[in-house]
């Protein structure tokens, strides 16, 4: 057999070297082994065992007390040099079990009850052979009880077949030491001798004494194997002699059984009475037990009632606490001043009388408190107080505004003056007006129905400042802008005031009313975010986040409200759901705050519309800038006044408009009508100054306008040409191109002009396709007239039969061509001058010219394919021949 490795000296010698580099001092290692290390699961997935060496050690004390023993786990570097890997204490090991899965039986757990994780499967250690393992265990055992006084639980091995191999292999058990001269030597350790008569005495010592006395039985009876009936009848003889010898022993000691009965009489006798006394003593106790209970339980009761009182007493106590009034907050709430400098006091006893009134209410009073009745008659009182305060408090208020805006009124100083436009300053009535703003917060929950008439008489005293501020700027503004005096005309028939009047700058008038806008919209809106708050409106901030102010506000300037947020006198954030309850409330009190003041916008917009109406272009666009920077739900007037003064500007625009359409109607009842009609350049100026104003989203109001004009002007131009019918087409072909002429700039740039445009365009071409086509017709009227009879018949009999028609035969072919092409340059030339006459305008004639000529040539080209088709080889004019002629005119 292959020699152990407990029994290697060099490999106890690596070990006690490890124990001692790891900085264990003091350790002896009493045995070693090497062992295989391994976990049950990974071994089934292919993993291999890990090569370890285990130690034990013992730790010997130096101060008398008990020895340490340990279990070192070793495991191999990379330089196959042992170094520390675990350490247990072996008085935490609890269990030692051996694996029945292996059938080898060398594979054993050692479980300890400090563990970390006790989730975790504690490793397999796998020894080389049955001895190595019995060593081990052996001696981890009598560690155990010799130093640490206790043996672990043993489980998956027979004790009494370990005890058996311990004793057959206590002399076997020896190390190998080799001495200085290379012999070697076998010496039994003390620690391995003391193993084996450790377990035998503790694990064995049963088990040998049982053996013992069975073999000393079987020796007193040398029998052979087939002698068993034998051996039976002699057990029986034996059995009844130990019966008589035990009859035997009981008859020889009756005196002595007489003489224990005696004392058994005496004892029972002794016992009765005993009893008896214990009857007695208990009757006794029970009644003494009733009455320490019935002592107890009156006693009991003392003490719950005394306790209940204390407690009576101190609740009662609260409830003074709470019922009481501070003298001085009944002083400040029915008597005391609302001067500014007394304010805070008035804040902290509105304050006291919420939260007194809120205490008596449930669920913050015990409900069994509601119906004292001195919590009623509190109740009572603290209303009457709340009464008396808040119609103090309302009536000071209302007083108080309307003296704050007498005062404002009454100084000149806050309104514009003759050549001086001021801007309204309400930062120092919004400041005083803050110094209450804390004392309606707290009205609102003390009355919510107070605020009514407060707001009404906030409404009606701002209302006269903001009027009287508006009407001051808007006539100074007025009297300080420079505009022309006489309005401008235009589309008028008669004289050239309109260009005269329309060539004045009125750009001022624009400007004077964005100036308006610019100082009081921003006033309005912070007007309403202030009343809003002011009067405890349950409402998000009106300041639209892109709005000129928005930013003032949120620069800290004089008008952020810095102290009016939106919250509840407890200092909670309202619910968003609250503000969409208050927000109509909120517009029709807005309406009284402002109302009145749209009458001096009107007014600016009528005194802009009377010195130039185009400038109702400009103002729109102005007005929908400022109208696109509001919310809907925010200053509701204040969009509404945007809305009825974009409204107005329309109609006024829109009046102007039907004002221009009757001038151009006008025209159609006057004298006859020559030339280029005077609205028709007139109306190029109109439209290139419409485009100018043009400001933000105002070209549907301007579009509009184009088409209402352009219909006018070309449902007028069409009257007036039929009322001559000589020169109609000859009006229609001077205005369309005068028309298109003046607009033709426009109209690569303003769709709705260019659509008008197109549309002049074409019935250009159809009056002058009209009018060159009678000038031909008067010149050649037999040519075209004999060529049209011609073609009509081509559609009823065959060509070859024409000729033979009446009026159609070749002799009546010479006839025409004679009286029609024999003078043909002059009948070129009078025609010619018959179109340059017709004219007007020397502009359109070679145009015109080049038309009838291209006009001519198509029809006598028709002409000539009509005689060569019909006629044969009839003598005719050729139409290159034709083209000479008519290049040289």
């Amino acid at each position: 057999m292959a020699k152990s490795s407990a029994d290697d000296a060099e490999l106890r010698r690596a070990c006690a070297a490890a124990v001692a580099a790891s900085g264990a001092r003091g350790e002896d290692v009493a045995f070693s082994i090497r062992v295989a290390k391994g976990r049950g699961i990974f071994e089934k997935l292919g993993r291999l065992a890990k090569p370890r060496v285990l130690a034990l050690t013992v730790k010997q004390s130096s101060r008398g007390e008990a020895n340490k023993a340990f279990l070192r786990v070793l495991k191999y570097s990379s330089g196959a040099v042992l170094e520390p890997a675990k350490l247990y204490k072996l008085k935490h090991l609890t269990k030692v079990e051996v694996i029945s899965n292996d059938p080898s039986g060398c594979t054993f757990v050692l479980g300890f009850d400090n563990l970390r994780s006790q989730s975790v499967a504690p490793p397999q250690w796998t020894m080389r052979n049955i001895d190595d393992r019995n060593r081990l265990l052996f001696c981890i055992l009598n560690m155990c009880k010799e130093i640490l006084s206790y043996l672990p639980k043993v489980v998956g091995i027979d004790i009494v077949e370990l005890a058996l191999w311990a004793k057959e292999n206590t002399l076997t058990i020896d190390n190998q030491v080799s001495t200085q001269d290379g012999q070697e030597t076998s010496v039994a350790t003390q620690t391995e001798r003391k193993v084996t008569v450790t377990v035998e005495n503790d694990l064995v010592s049963q088990a040998k004494e049982e053996e013992e006395d069975m073999e000393a039985l079987l020796d007193t009876y040398v029998m052979g194997i087939g002698e068993a009936d034998a051996f039976s009848e002699r057990l029986k003889q034996e059995l009844v002699a130990l019966e008589a010898a035990n009859v035997y022993q009981l008859l020889e000691s009756e005196p002595l059984i007489e003489e224990v009965l005696h004392g058994l009489d005496a004892a029972s006798a002794t016992v009765d009475d005993m009893d008896e006394w214990l009857r007695i003593f208990n009757l006794k106790l029970r009644h003494m037990r009733e009455d320490i209970a019935s002592i107890e339980s009156r006693n009991n009761g003392l003490e719950m009632q005394s306790v209940n009182n204390k407690g009576l007493m101190e609740e009662l106590d609260k409830l003074l606490e709470r019922l009481r009034i501070p003298q001085e907050f009944a002083a400040s709430l029915t008597g005391g001043s609302f001067e500014e400098s007394r304010m805070l006091k008035n804040v902290e006893a509105c304050e006291w009388l919420t939260g007194a009134i809120r205490s008596l209410e449930v669920p913050n009073l015990d409900p069994c408190y509601v119906n004292m009745r001195a919590v009623r008659e509190k109740k009572a009182e603290l209303e009457k107080l709340k009464t008396t305060f808040v119609r103090r408090a309302s009536e000071f208020l209302r007083n108080y505004f309307s003296s704050l805006v007498d005062f404002m009124i009454s100084d000149k100083s806050y309104f514009s003056q003759r050549g001086q436009l001021k801007r309204p300053d309400h930062a120092d009535l919004r400041y005083k007006c803050r110094t209450y703003a804390r004392l309606l917060q707290h009205l609102k929950s003390l009355d919510k129905s107070c605020l009514g008439p407060l707001r009404k008489a906030y409404c009606h005293s701002l209302n006269l400042l903001l009027r009287r501020e508006a009407r001051e700027f808007a006539n100074e503004l007025r009297a300080s802008t420079k505009a022309p005096k006489n309005p401008a005309v235009w589309l008028e028939g008669s004289g050239g005031s309109g260009h005269n009047g329309s060539s004045a700058d009125t750009s001022t008038v624009s400007d004077a009313y964005s100036k308006m806008l610019t100082i009081f919209i921003p006033l309005l809106v912070d007007e309403s975010s202030f009343f809003a708050h002011f009067m405890c409106f349950e409402v998000p901030a009106l300041v639209p986040a892109g709005s000129p102010n928005a930013n003032k506000s949120k620069s800290g300037g004089n008008d952020a409200d810095d102290d009016l947020g939106l919250m509840d006198p407890d200092g909670n954030d309202l619910k968003p759901d609250s503000t969409s309850a208050e927000l109509g409330t909120l517009n029709e009190a807005l309406q009284e705050l402002l109302d009145g003041i749209q009458e001096d916008f009107y007014a600016v917009v009528d005194w802009a519309y009377k010195i130039d109406p185009l400038r109702c272009i400009s103002m729109h666009g102005i007005t929908e800038r400022y109208l696109s920077g509001q919310k809907a739900d925010a200053a509701g007037f204040v969009r509404k006044l945007l809305d009825d003064l974009e409204s107005r500007i329309s109609v006024q625009f829109s009046r102007f408009i039907d004002e221009a359409c009757h001038q151009i109607e006008r025209n159609e009842r006057n004298v006859r009508q020559t030339g280029i009609l005077a609205y028709i350049p007139r109306f190029a100026v109109l439209a290139s100054r419409m485009e100018q104003y043009i400001q933000g989203q105002s070209r549907d109001l301007i579009d509009k306008a184009y088409t209402k004009l352009v219909s006018t002007m070309f449902a007028t131009l069409e009257k007036i040409a039929q009322s001559d019918p000589k020169t109609a087409d000859i009006v229609l072909i001077e205005n369309y191109a005068a028309f298109q002429n003046s607009l033709y700039d426009l109209a690569n740039v303003v769709p709705t002009l260019a659509k008008f445009y197109h549309q002049a365009s074409e019935s250009y071409e159809v009056a002058c396709t009209r009018h060159i086509s009678s000038l031909i017709y008067l010149q050649f009227e037999r040519l075209f007239q004999f060529n049209r009879k011609v073609e009509e018949l081509t559609y009823t009999i065959a060509a070859e039969e024409i000729p033979f028609q009446l009026g159609l035969s070749k002799t009546d072919l010479r006839r025409v061509l004679k009286s029609s092409l024999s003078g043909i340059d002059k009948s070129i030339g009078a025609m010619y001058r018959r179109l340059q006459k017709t004219l007007t305008s020397d502009e359109l004639f070679p145009s015109l010219w080049d038309k009838c000529k291209k006009e001519f040539l198509d029809k006598y080209e028709s002409f000539v394919q009509m005689v060569t088709r019909i006629y044969g080889n009839e003598p005719i004019m050729s139409v290159n021949e034709m083209k000479e002629v008519l290049a040289s005119f």
